[in-house]
């Protein structure tokens, strides 16, 4: 990321303030920062001024857009609107579903944003995931290269490894810290400090010309995090006091009573595998960016003497940038090259791994499969799964740990052992929030239908009117004034599917409806030969995921049916666009009749 000549404010929340002194107060411009954080020294400072005092206009309402994360887990992204400005909250991805074949992942249809892109003023980025940031580039190809993207310093690390990943260049980062404010166009938006399960988590408190909007971004409230400041629920009060007009709140552990539990469980659970462990591998798959993990980890293989080597694409990636900003601190000599294992004893190692959702590609997948030529898993291995199954993705988890347990290892998940604590906060932790924000309207964000369903409930058992609420979906635009929440007229929303460089519209996608009939159906082929008028050679057909049996009838069969369909076919003009969907309307009768199955039916023909 570069810096950009179009400098936006940034500033300090000063201390001993009111909320209304901190708002009114003029404030120098920033150069902007740069990615390792530093800035250049700021000299000018602003003249005060007194208003003049003017009849006050009506004020058009702000537009609330939702564009991901609502109605599903993942892929997040809202945009906040006024007259000409707009701000862009998270783009993040999801992972394919079953009834997406042959997908790498899925990001929010960005039209609307692309349409308007000279009103986006900057993308605030709420915390480094993949579920908020893994959709940047994509949006990035989209509007205006120039423009704005604010995170804290690991966040902009992995956005910009994701942006040269797909060789973007001309990004813009601005490095804020939790009580920074910058201001966008008809936006002030400040960052609050919130604890979740990667470094520099913020929510964001953004002030509108209607209102105060409160995003939660992802939160937990943990008093005793392993690094860094717990919550910031001092400010959070501040602001609910000062009056907050609309909650968006993160809704993914809703269904769930109590409190989170602290990430400091985690570090005595481990430190007693350690400890039983003494004298075998250990093997632990966590998500590459929980730093805080990482670094509990490191600690520990620092304690228990053992050499660390790190497995998996993404690890490697996130442990360089999280070192380069000082976030994950690593003694000299810790780190060896997972090829020089080999030549250690099982108890002087510790091997660190992707693959706890059990990705098809992950190190740890490779490994449970007998297919990963590095590390070959034994009965004297202990493998520690340091991480819960996102929603939906159970199967592969588990067939990853049955297939470690098939090769003889110790396994160690979340059902044994408090090895992973969430990063989201359960009810106990919303109605604090809510408590202390006593917001006018809410939209809860950041989950499935029954997730929203459920926080809109909690927060009507705290007092809220039930229609001072609004269940939201992909494409809903929401107009807020002073004193209303209603939907407004729907905007271009969806899904697209990447598929390598390329991606396109789930909605109209006729790649994946293929697919999906290959999926179900299996594909059918037939070639001819023609020259003149005449078909040269006899049908070559072929079947994939097709079975010649006597309800789907022979080859022989199909053959004939084929020779049928073009025996005194009129050749003309383009005939053999014509002459190919007579073949494909043939095969197609033939099939129904003869089995109920509809192959996908590809039909090439050459002429001699």
């Amino acid at each position: 990321m570069k810096k950009n000549k179009e400098e936006s404010v940034i500033q300090k929340r000063g201390k001993g303030q009111t909320s209304e002194q901190k708002r009114k107060e003029k404030t120098p411009k920033a150069t902007p920062l740069k990615m390792d954080g530093t800035s250049k020294k700021r000299t000018a400072q602003s003249k005060t001024q007194t208003p003049i005092e003017k009849k006050p206009k009506k004020k058009k309402p702000v537009k609330i857009i939702f564009l991901g994360g609502v109605g599903e887990i993942g892929k997040n992204m809202t945009a906040i609107e006024y007259g000409n400005d707009i701000i862009v909250i998270d783009a993040g991805l999801t992972f394919p579903g079953e009834d997406m074949p042959g997908i790498d992942s899925v990001v929010p249809d960005v039209t609307y944003l692309s349409q308007n892109k000279e009103k986006i003023r900057g993308i605030l980025l709420t915390h480094g995931h993949e579920d908020h940031i893994g959709g940047v580039p994509y949006l990035m190809k989209e509007v205006l290269p120039d423009t704005p993207v604010y995170g804290t310093k690991l966040t902009l690390m992995l956005t910009d490894n994701k942006l040269q990943e797909h060789r973007i260049a001309g990004a813009v980062g601005r490095v804020v810290r939790a009580g920074d404010v910058v201001r966008l166009g008809a936006f002030e938006v400040e960052f609050i400090n919130v604890n979740h399960s990667i470094s520099g988590a913020c929510a964001l408190a953004i002030r509108t010309p209607v209102g105060l909007i409160y995003h939660s971004g992802d939160f937990k409230i943990d008093l005793t995090p392993v690094a860094g400041e717990p919550i910031d629920l001092k400010r959070i009060a501040e602001l609910g006091k000062e009056g907050v007009l609309l909650y968006l709140a993160e809704s993914t552990n809703i269904e769930r009573g109590g409190y989170t539990m602290s990430e400091t469980v985690v570090g005595t659970t481990l430190d007693h595998l350690f400890s039983e462990n003494n004298n075998r591998r250990l093997i632990i798959a966590t998500f590459a960016s929980n730093v805080h993990r990482l670094q509990q980890i490191i600690d520990l293989a620092v304690k228990y003497r053992r050499k660390v080597a790190l497995s998996g694409r993404s690890m490697f990636k996130v442990v360089e940038a999280a070192v380069k900003i000082g976030e994950l601190k690593i003694p000299e000599g810790v780190l060896i090259d997972i090829e020089k294992t080999k030549n250690l004893f099982d108890g002087e190692l510790l091997i660190v791994s992707t693959g706890s959702q059990g990705e098809p590609m992950s190190a740890l997948t490779r490994m449970a499969m007998g297919e990963f030529n590095k590390v070959t898993v034994g009965t004297n291995d202990t493998i520690i799964i340091s991480a819960n199954p996102i929603p939906g993705n159970e199967k592969p988890v588990y067939r990853v740990i049955n297939n470690l347990y098939k090769k003889g290892a110790r396994v160690v998940y979340e059902s044994l052992e408090k090895i992973h604590v969430s990063g989201h906060a359960c009810q106990e932790e919303h109605k604090i929030l809510h408590a202390l924000l006593k917001p006018k309207f809410f939209i809860p964000v950041h989950g499935e239908y029954r997730h929203l369903k459920r926080h809109a409930d909690l927060a009507i058992s705290m007092g809220m009117p039930a229609q001072n609420i609004l269940l939201t979906e992909i494409g809903n635009c929401v107009e807020l004034t002073e004193n209303s929440l209603s939907l407004a007229e729907n905007v271009p929303a969806g899904t697209w599917l990447i598929d390598g460089e390329g991606y396109e519209d789930y909605g109209t996608s006729d790649v994946m409806k293929e697919r999906l009939k290959m999926a179900a159906d299996g594909v059918f082929s037939v070639s001819l030969a023609v020259t003149g008028n005449y078909v040269i050679n006899e049908p070559v057909v072929q079947a994939y995921g097709c079975v010649f049996t006597e309800s789907t009838g022979s080859a022989e069969e199909i053959k004939a049916v084929v020779k049928r369909a073009v025996d005194g076919y009129v050749y003309g003009y383009g005939y053999q666009e014509e002459l190919a969907a007579v073949v494909k309307r043939a095969l197609k009768n033939y099939f129904y009749k003869k089995s109920k199955q509809s192959p996908l039916i590809a039909v090439s023909i050459l002429d001699v």
